[in-house]
């Protein structure tokens, strides 16, 4: 359950430039949210395959994952992990990427913050994560119903370390690596992008601008009603895993 005390919501502390450490979402702070928001279409249901669906259905990873354990019901921890990997479903196959790729990007976007230390910028988290990736990929894997094979290990932990840096600062690198798993980058980052609506001030919620995806302004509106439906559930006492399983259901996505 959320420890914020509502006296000290996240809105309020967001506004002094007081956020913790660690965040975790409240009462005040979710009414926000509801209150603001944009002027979105309604969320038509999306399409995604079997195989996604499935996917996503084993989305409740295990705590031990994360580096940190007070990060997994924090703003960066399970339920943004699990509707990052839904929105990268749909975005996937929005695109028309093969299932292979789709797996991978839904798999990617599960465990892209994993290694955060924090909830506050933690440069180089990407990098954590990815290496932290290949280390434990069988496992990985293995929990999705899949097998790690060198591609598609070299893909997801690329896209994983390519997440949290802004394209205009990639370096030649970085730039070569995305070539080698363009598609699947751009997924995840846009996925995780959209679950932005989570977060205090407006000026940190979602922004076309920073992503390279056609699709990203269709999915908004769905992206906000996956914060919206699962925070409002897991504050009310369901468990972060359950909350957005109850939000993904709403929409189809599993």
């Amino acid at each position: 359950m959320s420890t914020t005390p509502l006296t000290a919501s996240l809105i309020d502390l967001a506004a002094r430039g007081q956020l913790p450490l660690h965040q975790h979402m409240d009462h005040a702070t979710i009414a926000w949210i509801s209150d603001n928001r944009p002027d979105l279409p309604l969320a038509s249901a999306p399409l995604v395959s079997p195989q996604s669906k499935e996917l996503l259905a084993h989305g409740g990873l295990p705590t031990w994952w994360w580096a940190d354990p007070r990060l997994y019901t924090s703003l960066h921890g399970i339920r943004h992990a699990m509707r990052t990997a839904a929105l990268a479903a749909v975005l996937a196959e929005a695109n028309g990427l093969a299932a292979a790729d789709t797996a991978t990007a839904i798999l990617a976007a599960a465990v892209h913050d994993c290694q955060r230390h924090h909830d506050q910028d933690d440069c180089g988290h990407g990098a954590r994560a990815a290496i932290w990736l290949v280390a434990n990929a069988d496992t990985v894997w293995g929990h999705f119903g899949l097998t790690a094979t060198p591609r598609r290990i070299v893909q997801a932990a690329t896209a994983i370390r390519l997440h949290d840096i802004p394209y205009e600062a990639f370096t030649s690198d970085d730039r070569t690596d995305h070539t080698r798993a363009e598609r699947i980058t751009d997924v995840v980052k846009a996925a995780d992008a959209l679950d932005r609506y989570r977060l205090p001030k407006l000026k940190w919620w979602p922004d076309a601008r920073y992503v390279r995806e056609p699709a990203f302004d269709q999915l908004r509106g769905l992206a906000f009603d996956l914060v919206l439906v699962s925070e409002r559930a897991y504050l009310a006492g369901v468990s972060g895993t359950s909350a957005v399983r109850y939000a993904l259901a709403e929409k189809g996505l599993t």
